[in-house]
């Protein structure tokens, strides 16, 4: 009988979606899930919540609360992370600070200030889950959701003892889903071959029967200027000949060329401080949900195709499966360097989670996740090492800060956010050095 942690299941549309989705599966019966929050009265709503899904499907889940975290993790075989560290409040000072210094942003959860402030304050957490895994659960998997993603499970890996971790991510399946539709071409006769960092992946391959599909790409950007023409992740197709895997609303927060000028805002219909909206409408739903369970009124309860559902269904019942996940690079894309937290093709069955390698990609593409990677390995190296130095420094060399910023406002910047962090972020980098250079 498999156990299931979510961790951070006051998450509650999160939680009710993969309950659905694994109880949906009748070869899992019988399925103990443990639901851990710091919040009471959220880890009550998901309890209720996890209750109300379980009985509409056949009652064969055994539901457990958990405030201790260690509790919800003993003995689990697969944990489910959805945490946000510092909750909303948080969230929007990664806003606010960059916003008085002039730096635009737009989801602000994966690169970027709002990227290196987040990690600073969860990477720190998912280490010591790590450490908690490693002492109650050695041969349990980490199903990691929370960004930055391709911080989180090098984080875990590299600093401390549990290595079991996969980070898992809609962006490249939704890709190839749209990129699909796009062409009219159905989704299952097209071969896929994408990598890179989780957010900033690149379709390499996009064939049908050894017929390269990117010419009707091209056909339907021209048919559509005023569409697709005018979307940040087509341009950056444009620039460099393959597909990025995640949305303009990212993507363009990631590279320098877009956030700082108001005619690219413009041309591009960047919605800036889109998260802040995306935040608002996930709070009126997790009220609405508390307001129906307290009336007694129905919930949606259909399936939505949670990877982490089909991890486990592939891992308690053999059936292989093919997901894109984000794994250690050991070799995998050899073109950047081994260590780092890689997104690519996988087989998962019963041997687990089985990154599959992929040939050295363009130039191009390496040299622009190179600039991903500065920020990323150096916000990691920052929490590991407890050095305050590189928290700077993957300021300095993040594209979109860069373009804005002056060096001194940058640092000044990146003061005021770990001031007003506080605790959130770890001591040694709260009480290091802030002189410049040190």
């Amino acid at each position: 009988m498999p156990k299931v942690t979510i961790i951070g299941a006051g998450s509650v549309e999160f939680t009710k979606n993969v309950l659905s989705d694994i109880l949906a599966f009748s070869e899992l019966e019988p399925v103990t899930v443990a639901l851990h929050d710091i919040d009471e009265g959220r880890l009550a709503t998901a309890g209720a919540i996890a209750r109300y899904v379980n009985d509409a499907t056949g009652g064969r889940a055994t539901i457990e609360t958990q405030l201790d975290r260690r509790a919800a993790l003993d003995g689990t075989d697969y944990a489910i992370n959805e945490i946000q560290v510092g909750g909303r409040d948080a969230f929007l000072i990664d806003f606010e600070i960059p916003s008085r210094y002039g730096v635009r942003q737009t989801i602000a959860d994966t690169l970027g200030i709002g990227g290196i402030s987040r990690g600073l304050r969860t990477l720190p957490v998912m280490i010591d889950i790590g450490n908690d895994m490693a002492d109650v659960c050695p041969q349990g998997w980490l199903l990691n959701y929370t960004n930055p993603m391709a911080m989180v499970p090098w984080a875990v890996y590299e600093g401390s003892r549990f290595d079991r971790v996969v980070g898992l991510c809609h962006s490249v399946r939704d890709t190839h889903a749209f990129l699909a539709e796009t062409v009219g071409v159905p989704e299952n006769e097209i071969a896929y071959q994408t990598s890179g960092f989780n957010h900033q992946a690149f379709v390499t391959r996009f064939e049908r029967d050894g017929e390269d599909l990117y010419p009707l790409l091209d056909q339907a950007i021209e048919r559509d200027p005023e569409g697709l023409g005018r979307r940040v992740r087509v341009e950056l197709y444009r620039q460099l000949g393959y597909f990025p895997t995640e949305s303009s609303e990212h993507s363009s927060e990631y590279v320098s060329w877009f956030m700082r000028h108001d005619d690219m805002i413009e041309r591009y219909r960047i919605p800036v401080d889109d998260y802040i909206g995306r935040t608002e409408d996930s709070l009126d739903e997790y009220h609405a949900i508390v307001r129906a369970l307290e009336a007694g009124e129905d919930v949606d309860i259909e399936p939505t195709s949670e990877l982490s559902s089909e991890v486990i269904h592939a891992m308690e019942t053999g059936v292989p499966r093919s997901i894109y996940a984000n794994v250690k690079n050991v070799g995998l894309i050899p073109d950047l360097p081994d260590g780092c937290c890689v997104e690519v093709p996988c087989l998962v069955d019963r041997a687990g989670v089985q990154p599959t390698a992929v040939p050295a990609r363009p130039p191009q593409l390496t040299a622009l996740n190179r600039t991903f990677l500065n920020v990323v390995e150096l916000t990691v190296r920052a929490v590991i090492d407890g050095d305050r130095q590189q928290v700077y420094r993957a300021a300095m060399l993040d594209p979109n800060a860069a373009a804005t910023l002056t060096l001194g406002q940058i640092h000044d910047m990146v003061d005021d956010l770990i001031a007003a962090h506080g605790e959130m972020i770890p001591e040694a980098i709260r009480l290091g050095s802030t002189r410049r250079g040190a």
